[in-house]
């Protein structure tokens, strides 16, 4: 982006041709990209456990981000490497920016991010979710994938965080975080993307944790999250694997066929030792857990920071200590860790005093955000927007309740190349037409590159000359 900008701004010359060159050329990546398979994650043919930690400094009072400071990450990454993590997790980014050098130092230090892809201003209602899942929200989410699609060490996308809550309530929100998700999935297939993993971070909450998780693995395999991931907070130091529940909830899920991670744990109750990341990778969890994220880097009002921030300096408090010495003490585990190869949907949980959904039906993508999908959504509005509103009540919210199966790749393959609608997301669907092919967008780089080349062979003659 402000690579080319530069490019057309600059007379032609040598230094002009360079450049060019420099940008169309392909990311030489050194981290492989991390899949699901079963139960788990998979970087290549190694199994993939998520050591991590959240990261965003300022929080929401003072929301901005992380990985657009260059200055920021060339503070505070020497120190993810010294604690040994492989992850952060963001929790909110401006998509109207570059994060090439963020992205390309994390990558280089061996971190992979996990990035919610929602913001306080576009984001799904709690209170009043449906006019809030609209073609302007969809319009950002789409232009956030646009921005981390690139990078291979983009391990994951949240399509919402704690939108659920204790409140019987807030599960009325369910289908319409589970739309987001397909539409996410059916959006990078569309585009030609890799399939980075979608999923849903859950609240610490035990009334509707469980339903939560089964809910957003019912279902048409288009719908369903590609992980699940929830907050943890029930292991206070000094406890156990048993004294903690932990030995409970993985229980619980042992027949979950979807990976599962911590989005957010560490208790600070008590003085934080951080003594569940023995059980966390150790044998009793990994056939279920895929390790977790502590909550988090920098000191904030709540008491969580394992640093200190002031400008572009950090000092290390006692937990960056103990976290560092857990990891340490706490090698990763090898081999597969027990996993499940394959395993079995979920059944839709039944409706009652605590789940409000009563099935699986989904309200259909918003028709003014169908062409995003064969056209792009064009550039992100960022954290403000562009008048400052956000888009919960922008207006175009979805009119219909989507067929079952709408979300697959396919299908909106034929609805773009003027077949069926099926892929739209629409509330009725043709029955027996063969799927049309789903040709991908053709690439502008190798034509680019031969106006590079052509240039580049004209200037050498006039240097002769």
């Amino acid at each position: 982006m402000k690579g080319f900008n530069s490019i057309l701004a600059a007379s032609v010359g040598l230094n002009a041709v360079a450049t060019f060159a420099s940008v169309l050329a392909p990311r030489q990546s050194s981290l492989p990209t991390v899949s699901v398979k079963g139960n788990a994650f998979f970087a290549g043919n190694d199994r993939f456990y998520i050591r991590g930690i959240d990261y965003q400094p300022g929080g929401s009072s003072q929301l901005a981000d992380p990985i657009a400071d260059a200055a920021g990450c060339a503070r505070d990454i020497p120190e993810f490497t010294k604690l040994g993590i492989n992850a952060v997790r963001v929790y909110s980014v401006d998509n109207s920016v570059n994060h090439d050098t963020c992205m390309n130092a994390l990558e280089a230090a061996g971190i992979y991010l996990i990035l919610d892809v929602n913001s306080p201003l576009y984001s799904i209602n709690r209170q009043d979710p449906a006019p809030s899942y609209n073609a302007m929200y969809l319009q950002s989410i789409f232009a956030t994938i646009d921005a981390f699609a690139k990078y291979s060490n983009t391990l994951a996308f949240f399509s919402g965080n704690e939108v659920i809550n204790e409140t019987t309530a807030s599960t009325v929100t369910a289908p319409y975080v589970k739309a987001v998700t397909r539409d996410m999935k059916q959006y990078m297939g569309d585009r030609g993307y890799r399939k980075i993993p979608v999923g849903y971070s859950a609240a610490d909450v035990t009334t509707n944790r469980y339903e939560t998780a089964e809910y957003m693995n019912c279902g048409t395999d288009d719908e369903r999250s590609d992980f699940f991931a929830f907050n943890d907070y029930s292991w206070c130091d000094h406890s156990t694997y048993t004294q903690s529940g932990w030995d409970q909830k993985v229980a619980l899920f042992s027949n979950y066929s979807l990976p599962i991670f911590l989005s957010e744990y560490g208790c600070n109750t008590n003085t934080r030792n951080f003594e569940e990341v023995v059980s966390l990778y150790g044998s009793d969890m990994t056939p279920v857990y895929s390790g977790g994220l502590v909550y988090e880097y920098s000191q904030e009002s709540n008491d969580y920071g394992l640093v200190n921030i002031n400008g572009n300096s950090v000092s290390e408090l006692a937990d960056f200590a103990a976290l560092q010495s857990a990891y340490k003490n706490t090698p990763l585990p090898t081999g597969d860790g027990g996993y499940k190869s394959s395993g079995n949907p979920s059944q839709c949980p039944a409706q009652s005093s605590t789940w409000l959904p009563g099935n699986d039906a989904l309200p259909a993508i918003p028709d003014g955000a169908i062409p995003y999908l064969s056209n792009g959504p064009g550039a992100g509005t960022g954290l403000k927007g562009n008048d400052g509103a956000g888009s919960q009540n922008a207006g175009g919210a979805s009119t219909g309740t989507a067929t079952a199966g709408s979300g697959q790749v396919t299908a909106t393959g034929a609805a773009a190349s003027g077949g069926s609608a099926t892929g739209t997301g629409s509330a009725s669907s043709s029955q027996g037409a063969a799927p049309s092919l789903h040709i991908p967008n053709i690439s502008l780089a190798p034509f680019v590159c031969g106006v590079v080349v052509v240039l580049s062979s004209m200037l050498g003659a006039t240097l002769v000359l």
